[in-house]
């Protein structure tokens, strides 16, 4: 099993964030941040991704409630309109993730380990650590630690192989320390980090811009 020092976690341009594959591709429609204020407050926002595929379209976050129009007219450039997305997912609850879940009011939504629809709620076996499969290339797969119900999503087949929309799982490529500051549980989010390092060609973080992990052989 490989282990961190087996690892590499290689940034990318800002130029790359767009993820075409076969049958979804991926594109970064924002980049989050983080950045802390000499006052002891910090300015954050979420990283919001779109996965993509014919007649199928996943939100992956929403970011804050003041990204709203910017995520309208973000979906509008490709060609899509909220009630074009049929699923959303919340990595975890908070504000700078789960902003504008009022854009989606038919969309199945998944917030951490909730999974509904309207005001329908389905049985769900996440908080068990098993996935929620939305097809064979696509799943939610819980990545605990962050939060208390933090997720992420997996995409399979494309052009970099498998990506790993990961929420604040990690903040961003270089946070080798200081993602602790702000984990409830770091031993189990140091846990769902190696998993996902170990299973991911390329991760999107919560708060900078996607990197591609290599793996010593």
């Amino acid at each position: 099993m490989a282990s961190l020092i087996d690892i590499q976690k290689i940034p990318l341009r800002e130029t790359q964030l767009d993820f075409p594959g076969q049958p979804y591709s991926v594109s970064v429609l924002k980049v989050g941040y983080y950045h802390p204020q000499t006052n002891g407050t910090f300015r954050a926002d979420g990283t919001v991704t779109l996965v993509t595929r014919d007649g199928n379209n996943i939100l992956v976050d929403t970011g804050g409630p003041w990204d709203r129009d910017f995520l309208v007219e973000s979906l509008r450039k490709k060609g899509l309109d909220p009630t074009d997305i049929q699923i959303v997912v919340g990595t975890h609850g908070h504000s700078d993730h789960v902003g504008n879940l009022n854009l989606f009011p038919s969309a199945v939504v998944i917030v951490g380990h909730d999974f509904s629809r309207g005001d329908v709620y389905w049985p769900n076996k996440m908080a068990q650590g098993h996935a929620h499969v939305v097809d064979e290339h696509v799943c939610v797969v819980p990545s605990p630690g962050h939060s208390g119900q933090d997720v992420s999503v997996q995409v399979k087949g494309t052009s970099v192989g498998t990506i790993l929309v990961a929420g604040d799982l990690f903040d961003c490529c270089d946070d080798d320390d200081s993602w602790r500051d702000l984990s409830l549980n770091p031993t189990v989010q140091e846990t769902s980090r190696q998993k996902a390092l170990r299973t991911a060609d390329v991760i999107i973080p919560g708060h900078g811009l996607p990197f591609r992990v290599l793996r010593n052989s």
